[in-house]
């Protein structure tokens, strides 16, 4: 059976609230048996990580630049790249389905992203968004870890 590959993005500078909500979708990620791709670097990539290690999981880090000397310490695999921003359009399409938490404006180009190559995204306490009209396609909303594994977990 193919694992289920699940891209989480967000802050890389996240609140301790949110690096624990992180660490906690790693791990229910990593029970489920989904394989985690990442941008494996700080904030929410390393909590994610961190979760996905207690879970006896895999996690892929996909760096933007051309060493792993700056990867996350959790990471199962991390994966140099040289190419920078460029790499966000890589970890999302790596997913079968794609977590969003928290975030700033490189999270929301990924989204953006992600929905424009057909993958499913899931926020959780990340951007709001609305269409100007009808309903946004493709976007869910997760009130907790629990949930957004759920919905990853059926979307995929």
């Amino acid at each position: 059976m193919t694992p289920t590959y699940v891209s989480v993005i967000g802050a890389s500078d996240a609140s301790p609230e949110l690096a624990s909500k992180a660490e906690e979708l790693g791990r229910l990620l990593a029970e489920r048996a989904c394989v985690v791709v990442c941008g494996g670097r700080e904030g929410v990539m390393a909590a994610v990580a961190r979760g996905v290690k207690h879970g006896g999981g895999v996690s892929i880090g996909i760096l933007p630049e051309a060493d792993r000397r700056r990867a996350a310490a959790d990471l199962t695999y991390s994966i140099p790249t040289a190419i920078g921003y460029a790499r966000n359009l890589a970890v999302i399409a790596s997913g079968d389905v794609v977590i969003a938490v928290g975030g700033a404006w490189g999270t929301l180009s990924e989204i953006g992203l992600a929905r424009s190559i057909g993958r499913r995204v899931i926020l959780l306490d990340s951007w709001e968004m609305r269409p100007a009209e009808g309903e946004l396609d493709g976007v869910s909303v997760a009130s907790s870890p629990t949930e957004a594994v759920e919905l990853a977990t059926r979307l995929a």
